[in-house]
Parts: C-alpha cells; structure tokens; sequence
C-alpha cells in the first residue's frame, strides 16, 4: 500500500511550498523531489494545487496596492474599450494600472496556451524526479544570468509588448518541475530590460490568472485528484500561505538588491545531487 499524506507531511510540504514558490529554487521541483523521498509515488495534484492557493493568498496581501491597482486599470479598460481606439491606446500609455492590467491579459495568452497543450502530459511531469532535477540545473543557469543584466530603473510605463509575451511564454514553460517560475519569469523580465522593482512585481501579479486558471482546470478535469482529506488539504495551505508571506517580501527586497543570483547555487547543488540519486 502506497504511503498517504499525513498532517506532519503535509506541513511540512507546505512549509516547503511557502518557501520555494518565491524563493527562486522552484516549489514543484522540490515538492516532486520530497514527494518521491516520502513514498508517494502516485502525483498528488490536488494537494499541490491546494499549496499554490496558499501561496497565491500570499501575493493577494503582500501586492495589495498593485492588485488594487491593477484591477482599477482593468475597470478602466472596459470602459475606453466603447469610447474608441485612441482613448484604449492613451489609456494603456498614460496610466500606469492600465497599463499593468493589459500587459497582464496579454503575458497570461501565452501561459494559457502552453499550459493547455501541456495539460494531460502534468501527471507524467510532476511524477518524475529526474525532470525536477535537470530543470533546477537550468533554474541556476537562469539566475546567474540575471547577474550581469545592466541595471535599470525602468517602470511599467516603459514595459513593452513583447516583454509581457516573453515572460508568458517563460511562465507556461514553468509547468516543468524543477523550473522555478519566479526565477525564471524574473530573469526573463530583467534579459528584456524591465526594471528590477517593476521585474518582480509583474512576475507575481502575472502568475495570478495562471494559477486560478490551473486550479479551476483541475477541479472540472475530473482526473485523479489524489487522496488527500480536506483537512490534510486546509493544513498544507494554510502553512504556505504564512511561510510565503514571509518568502516573497524577502524575495522582492533581494530582486531590488539585484542579487537574484545569490540562489543558483543551491540549486545546482540540489538539481546535481537529485540527479545522482535517481541515476543510481
């Protein structure tokens, strides 16, 4: 009989989680990584996906001014969107939540595509530890790129099209385990030119309808969810939900810092010693 999901395994997979989805070393990687360590060798997708709504209470309250903010520009779009194209095109240029919101609809295109092509190949994914391992090799690749990005100070004002695309794409290729979404989305945002300040913030406030969609995806999917209770399932989330609060305001200060290559590594190190383990 397979081991189950246990309250301390749960936390702990939480703790994992709140900690990893901000911190540039990829949650899903280790969560695969630990998942295969403690005997579940059977994907539970529901419980990450759970994790992941903890995490994403986190970016509600540690973003509350730019998701405000990016929801009054959204409201603004609708409205300019009947009053002709010039007044969308001024909008989208003047007004910084506008602004956000668009480059947001658009990042989010890309990830959804990717994310539903990719869909049925998820359980494969997330139930092979030597994917999770190879992918922290390129997650550390990626930030000790950031490295030597030349440093800027540009704003969301100054955030072209094409940066938004980039960091979609990033994102939908994030589905593999092992590849850190933040990391890599804020890599991608910095090779492009976006400013530091602004590099983070869009990462996380693009991440929002990814992951809804794929939690929503999930639940009308009607696959294999799992075996976790809903106790099981409120206990992981809501320790990822605390120990992400924590993660993604340390995250931000060291994306501001531009030390985001600080991270590489570690995971080298776990991707390489990963990787010897599931060879052996």
């Amino acid at each position: 009989m397979d081991p189950q999901l246990t309250p301390l395994t749960a936390a702990f997979l939480g703790l994992v989680q709140g900690l990893t989805e901000f911190l540039p070393v990829s949650s899903s990687g280790h969560l695969v990584l630990l998942q295969y360590a403690a005997g579940l060798r059977e994907p539970e997708l529901l419980f990450d996906l759970v994790l992941h709504l903890g995490t994403l209470a986190a970016v509600f309250v540690v973003l509350r001014h730019s998701v405000a903010e990016a929801l009054r520009g959204g409201v603004l779009l609708l409205r300019s969107a009947f009053s002709g194209r010039a007044a969308f095109s001024a909008l989208v240029r003047e007004n910084p939540g506008a602004r956000m919101a668009w480059l947001i609809i658009l990042g989010s295109i890309p990830t959804g595509a990717i994310g539903l092509v990719f869909h049925k190949a998820a359980d494969t994914l997330f139930a092979s530890p030597l994917i999770a391992a190879s992918m922290l090799l390129v997650t550390g690749a990626l930030l000790m790129g950031s490295r030597y990005m030349p440093v800027k100070d540009s704003g969301i004002l100054e955030m072209r099209v094409r940066d938004a695309l980039v960091i979609g794409v990033v994102q939908g290729l994030a589905i593999l385990p092992g590849l850190s979404r933040s990391g890599s989305t804020i890599s991608a945002a910095l090779f492009c030119g976006v400013g530091r300040d602004c590099a983070g913030r869009f990462s996380f406030l693009v991440s929002i309808p990814a992951i809804l969609a794929a939690v929503c995806l999930e639940f009308v999917s009607g696959g294999d969810r799992g075996s976790a209770s809903p106790s099981i399932l409120l206990l992981g989330a809501s320790v990822a939900a605390v120990t992400g609060y924590a993660a993604l305001r340390v995250l931000l200060s060291v994306v501001r810092k531009g030390r985001l290559h600080f991270f590489a590594p570690y995971c080298w190190l776990v991707g390489l010693a990963a990787l010897a383990t599931t060879l052996m």
